[in-house]
């Protein structure tokens, strides 16, 4: 069957997951993986470092923003990039930059020179996360993209838990430097295996590069007949087709600001602030907390990596919901969940006698913020066209980002006025003005085609 004459979204939509489409998934996710370990071992040595440079709660918190401070940059270029000059170039050299980074993590002597390593740190990563969002989406069909999208998110909580038991078993030993070093050693793998990822036949398309995408998408054809055994595919059904944008820097940024997506746009940075600063603001100070409240380093760190533990069935519940609820009430109920787990945690905290109450209300807490995680990753890039699907997801991010560079340093000032008990109610009233900025504003994605949710200009 001559099928040139389809257009790639017909063309991936019509396509049987696969192991392809699996192995494309892992290679994302464990890139994913990794990142968030670097980002979230933070969480684990603040505690250590805060003491070995004699820093007051105000300069941790500054430290502990500083990635946040470096995605702001990293996802507001990368999205950009990516929709002028194309997915995977822009992936990849994400991951020099956050490897080379977290190296020189490993080397810095001073605080000053550890928070600028940690701002490259953050610029690497940020370039990453919205990236990954877009290609996921772009190359999984629409009835599995939601549940694929959140399960790589769940490899969140996942280098949460990796890089709380490496800080636990490894910190004691060889301390906080060389688990920078330690980290900075997966960048090459992930760089190496990043090559079998096609770029996006949909931007491709979108680019004008019609011979290229027909070029990637016959060997994505190939690969999934091979993986799946079958000599033939199932034949394309006739989608919307959208409008093509002009190619310069900007276009994409004035398009998510256009009449049509305006709305989305305002909603979703909405959320993204409210949501990351309530997190971070929490999560970046969960083991320094707990070492505040009296409890030794050794044994805040390990019950922060069991209280994190709570993610896994989170996230996992979070796949499945997203495409039997839909996007937006399981955001809403993501939100409102961790807002209420998040104050009682903090209640628990100030109570502090009470380790099982503490540790019950702080897997409750995890268990539905990374579920929102997952739910945001699946939701921002299906706001988008093709055209602005990196710049919408990247802005969006680096706006949360801003959420996530405020929030340490609101615990920072906030914790020695109001104590444990203030941070985490400021914590639970964020998911909780999140929430209802979602139900409000937001709009329904599940089981529709990037296609059909952006703006159609003719129907086949």
């Amino acid at each position: 069957m001559d099928t040139r004459s389809y257009s790639a979204a017909e063309r991936l939509e019509r396509l049987p997951i696969s192991g392809y489409h699996r192995v494309i998934f892992i290679i994302i996710a464990l890139a994913f993986f990794f990142d968030s370990m670097d980002l979230a071992m933070m969480t684990f040595l603040l505690g250590s470092i805060k003491a070995e440079f004699g820093l007051s709660t105000a300069q941790a918190g500054l430290l502990a923003s500083s990635s946040f401070f470096g995605m702001v940059v990293g996802a507001s270029l990368s999205g950009m990039l990516a929709d002028r000059f194309g997915r995977k170039p822009v992936f990849q050299w994400s991951i020099v930059l956050w490897g080379l980074a977290s190296y020189l993590c490993s080397t810095a002597q001073t605080i000053e020179t550890l928070t600028l390593f940690r701002v490259l740190l953050g610029i690497g990563m940020g370039m990453e996360f919205p990236i990954a969002q877009s290609m996921l989406s772009e190359l999984i069909p629409a009835k599995r993209r939601g549940r694929y999208i959140a399960l790589m998110d769940g490899f969140w909580p996942l280098g949460f838990v990796a890089a709380g038991v490496l800080s636990y078993f490894l910190l004691p030993v060889i301390g906080w430097r060389d688990i920078f070093l330690v980290l900075a050693v997966p960048a090459v793998f992930v760089l190496a295996i990043r090559f079998f990822i096609p770029e996006s036949p949909r931007w491709l398309e979108q680019a004008g590069h019609h011979e290229a995408a027909d070029t990637v998408l016959r060997r994505i054809e190939e690969r999934v007949r091979t993986s799946l055994g079958h000599s033939h595919l199932p034949e394309p059904i006739r989608l919307p087709q959208v409008a093509s944008q002009p190619g310069n820097f900007f276009s994409a940024l004035r398009q998510i600001w256009s009449p049509l997506y305006r709305q989305r746009t305002m909603m979703i940075w909405s959320v993204w602030f409210f949501a990351l600063l309530g997190f971070y603001g929490l999560t970046s100070w969960l083991s320094a907390l707990l070492q505040q409240s009296g409890f030794a380093v050794t044994q805040s760190v390990y019950y922060t990596v069991l209280i994190s533990l709570g993610g896994i069935p989170g996230f996992l519940m979070a796949a499945w919901l997203v495409e039997r609820w839909g996007r937006k009430p399981v955001c809403v109920v993501t939100l409102l969940g961790g807002g209420v787990m998040a104050f009682l945690y903090g209640q628990s905290a100030v109570f502090g006698g009470n380790v099982s109450l503490l540790i019950a209300s702080g897997l409750l807490m995890q268990f539905f913020l990374f579920g929102m995680w997952a739910v945001l990753y699946t939701y921002t890039p299906e706001l988008y066209p093709t055209s602005a699907r990196a710049t919408g997801s990247g802005f969006a991010s680096a706006i949360g980002r801003v959420g996530s560079l405020l929030g340490p340093l609101v615990t920072g000032l906030v914790f020695p006025i109001t104590g444990q008990g203030g941070v985490f109610a400021l914590g639970a009233l964020c998911f909780a003005l999140a929430a209802l900025v979602v139900w409000v504003f937001g709009m329904e994605t599940r089981g529709k085609t990037l296609e059909e949710l952006a703006e159609p200009v003719s129907i086949g």
